[in-house]
């Protein structure tokens, strides 16, 4: 099931740079449902399901990396500095449960500020160490954290967690490739590392799978709680068909082509414009001489937070779409 994919691909620690857990998860689920799956030098999963004769080659990208904190200095009382490792605000970091990748749990606090804006340079973490010698022997510079996993409920359909920005996505694609057979098309899914620091893996990746057509999967903004209207993107109307945000126009071909697999299917779909942002859908069209590429998001609210929340009935909406769309003939 769906949501049991993304419960798997949630509970794995996974920031930018240390992807390697969230992979190893995804290549369980997959065993055996593809054709071809390999690790490349950059820590891209590239996974392969091959299409009929006279198909063409279709690579989806999914980020699996996450933001965090990275730690920059350990002082003599044992608290860490740090800084961020992709979009963290220090709003969102406000007395946080977080853990590094060996175990270690601690509490991101930002100090008083006595009339200055609050900065990263105010943000530290309390690990519980006495002092410096035995925070060192917890954690040591360079160590990356992020928030602790919490998955849970509100209401019906949505679930809140932290890193839904993108394992949502992850899941997405995932169940895709478990649950497609034959395709028309052979089908690249990239699960892609270092998207949030600049669309690193799906670049590289792009280049060696050399597609014909691309298509980014990714959470989007929204614009369905007080004071915030845009984009114009409610949660559970359904998957976000990208026009453009600020790293592509989305290529009018592949944008309408979803389109036209949301209205196949009968999947509910919105259109999306985004003011800001970027996907690794930028980074496959940028490719070699260029791609044409679209992007498929999932509306979540409360981006970049721990609570980052999306509705179910979207991501069924972007199943039902990307399953049409492998098939087409294009």
């Amino acid at each position: 099931m769906l949501l049991d994919t993304l419960k798997a691909v949630l509970s794995v620690y996974g920031p930018t740079g240390y992807e390697n857990q969230v992979a190893e998860c995804i290549k369980s689920l997959l065993s055996g449902r593809a054709d071809s799956m390999r690790t490349d030098v950059m820590g891209n999963l590239i996974v392969e399901k091959k299409g009929q004769a006279g198909g063409k080659t279709i690579m989806f990208s999914a980020h699996m990396d996450h933001i965090g904190l990275v730690v920059t200095d350990i002082e003599d009382t044992g608290y860490l500095r740090v800084t961020n490792v992709g979009g963290v605000s220090v709003n969102s970091m406000r007395c946080r449960h977080v853990v590094f990748g060996n175990g270690v749990h601690g509490v991101a606090v930002c100090q008083p500020t006595k009339g200055e804006e609050a900065g990263m340079q105010h943000l530290f973490i309390d690990i519980g160490a006495q002092d410096k010698a035995e925070a060192e022997k917890m954690v040591r510079l360079g160590d990356t954290c992020v928030f602790a996993p919490d998955c849970f409920p509100l209401g019906q359909h949505r679930w809140a967690s932290p890193a839904m920005d993108d394992r949502c996505a992850c899941a997405l694609l995932a169940e895709l490739m478990m649950e497609i057979e034959n395709p028309v098309n052979t089908i690249v899914a990239v699960f892609s590392v270092q998207e949030e620091v600049g669309l690193r893996g799906a670049s590289t990746a792009a280049y060696q799978v050399a597609p014909d057509m691309g298509v980014g999967i990714d959470v989007t903004a929204w614009g369905d709680t007080p004071e915030v209207k845009l984009p114009a993107v409610k949660l559970g109307a359904g998957a976000a068909i990208k026009f453009m945000d600020r790293s592509m126009v989305a290529t009018p071909c592949v944008r309408d082509a979803l389109i036209a697999a949301a209205e196949k299917a009968g999947a509910a779909y919105q259109r999306e414009v985004l003011p800001f942002g970027g996907t690794d859908g930028a980074a496959i069209q940028h490719s070699r001489g260029g791609v044409p590429a679209g992007t498929l998001s999932i509306p979540c609210r409360y981006v970049h937070s721990a609570c980052e929340t999306i509705d179910m009935r979207d991501m069924e909406s972007g199943l039902a779409i990307l399953k049409e769309f492998v098939n087409a003939i294009y």
